[in-house]
């Protein structure tokens, strides 16, 4: 079940590699309008420079025009141009930012300048002494240069037969743009450096506000198959928190579920322990006492099934004690898993002896291996793992056991000669109930016991080919500190 609960988890936007991120999404539609208005404040803002940069170009153009319009003297019906060379060449000096100028009279009578200025457009009525701007474009060379225009409407002549002049000045659009361009820089800089800050800080923002759902993920995540003990998250936010009271509420609806099936396993194997115990003796005396040979060997078949049971209930019984609550409940203590392991050994020789099996305690790198962990299960767990070797390596086999340091951890091995477990199956034997082979009386509970004992002591348990044959199963421990 809480496997199931990982996968969920891991299914969450922003949990999984390759799926929509939650994060991802936030960051997305938080920093997506900030873009909108990023380049919604650059388009107005480069306009209204633009406005402001042809305020000022028109200024100038305004009184260049007037300026030039002052050189143009009227002189009864006709014209005085006082415009010097030298003046003029100082008007068309930028060859960057060059001033065009022309004077007419209308309609279209060429008088002064650059005649390929513009025209202006249609304006009715004509106000006369009033500046007109607008935009256009003239042939310069090989190419087309858009330029600003003013254009002064002039009277000049007698009252009986009144004239009008036209007076153009024209300037590049191409410093109008620059100007706007440079406006928009200065603007847009420290706008782009404030919505990058902004950026980061929405960023740690979201990436604060979900650190509460990757703690919850770790909570789970680093927790073992059988670990059913609510989520504690009392610094989440709200939403979290409902979240987790609904993770709780059903992680307390598997756990009531799995402890009735233990309680019940457990109370069924210590009621069977007493009739058991009591048809075993029974079928020992009618053993002894009776002289009938196939009555006998029914007894026999009679006396093997009840001592197979009552070793499956013994395990049941160990492997209730091995689980989670129960290995909680139970006190811990240093153990010297040296002594341990060869007391054990000690108490397996009659029966190794009685099987043809050469069973020993390899003490070759001696000293002290201790662990810090319940006692009784350690015991159960070296036990089983000498009786795995004792019923499945065969007559005339040679077992042995060894305690030694690896580091930070101590190690117990169980080795045989005997017919050993096909790789294949070393993974599958650690369930409960399974068996590599049909050969020996097991009831493929010993290796399940081994392990869960194990994982209770943040240790392991793995299976190796021994060599020439064989099997080597190694128990890694933390050492006490």
């Amino acid at each position: 079940m809480l496997a199931r609960l990982k996968h969920a988890l891991r299914r969450l936007p922003g949990v999984t590699p390759g799926t929509s991120s939650l994060h991802g999404h936030l960051l997305l539609w938080l920093l997506l309008p900030q873009l909108v208005l990023w380049l919604a404040g650059a388009f107005f803002t480069y306009n209204l420079a633009a406005r402001y940069a042809n305020q000022a170009i028109d200024t100038t153009l305004h009184t260049a025009s007037k300026a030039l319009a002052r050189q143009v003297k009227p002189v009864g019906n006709g014209l005085f141009i006082d415009f010097p060379r030298a003046a003029q060449d100082i008007i068309e000096a930028d060859p960057d930012d060059r001033v065009y100028y022309m004077v007419s009279t209308p309609p279209g009578q060429f008088i002064l300048g650059n005649h390929k200025l513009p025209p202006p457009p249609a304006i009715a009525p004509l106000r006369l002494g009033q500046p007109y701007f607008y935009d256009g474009s003239m042939g310069e060379g090989d190419k087309r240069v858009d330029v600003r225009v003013a254009a002064l409407y002039l009277s000049y002549g007698e009252a009986e037969s009144p004239q009008s002049m036209l007076v153009q000045v024209a300037r590049s659009r191409a410093s109008r743009e620059q100007l706007a361009g440079r406006i928009l820089l200065d603007t847009a800089l420290p706008l782009s450096v404030l919505i990058a800050l902004m950026s980061m800080i929405v960023w740690a923002g979201i990436r604060a506000g979900l650190a509460p759902l990757a703690r919850m993920r770790a909570l789970v995540e680093d927790r073992g198959p059988n670990d059913l003990a609510p989520l504690r998250l009392e610094s989440a936010p709200r939403e979290v928190h409902a979240l987790a009271k609904a993770i709780n509420t059903l992680l307390a609806a598997v756990h009531e579920s799995v402890s009735g099936q233990r309680r019940f396993i457990s109370d069924a194997a210590h009621q069977l322990r007493t009739p058991l115990a009591g048809l075993k003796s029974q079928t020992e005396l009618a053993l002894n006492e009776t002289a009938d040979a196939a009555l006998k060997a029914r007894l026999q078949r009679v006396h093997e099934s009840a001592t197979r049971s009552a070793h499956l209930v013994n395990q049941l019984l160990t492997l209730a004690r091995a689980e989670p609550e129960s290995g909680s409940a139970q006190g811990r203590a240093r153990v010297e898993l040296v002594r341990l392991a060869s007391e054990l050994t000690a108490e397996h020789v009659p029966r190794a002896r009685q099987a043809g099996i050469d069973l020993g305690f390899d003490e070759a790198d001696g000293g002290s291996v201790a662990v810090t962990g319940n006692a009784l299960l350690l015991r159960e767990a070296i036990a089983n793992l000498i009786d795995n070797a004792l019923r499945y390596a065969g007559c005339g086999s040679t077992v042995t056991v060894r305690v030694r340091p690896l580091g930070h951890d101590a190690l117990v091995e169980v080795e045989d000669n005997g017919p050993g477990i096909a790789p294949a199956d070393r993974e599958r034997v650690f369930e409960r109930f399974a068996r590599a082979t049909l050969q020996g009386d097991g009831c493929g509970l010993g290796l399940a016991i081994v392990k869960e004992i194990a994982e209770r002591h943040a240790g392991n348990v793995t299976l190796e080919g021994a060599v020439p044959r064989g099997l080597r199963v190694l128990m890694r421990l933390p050492r006490a500190t």
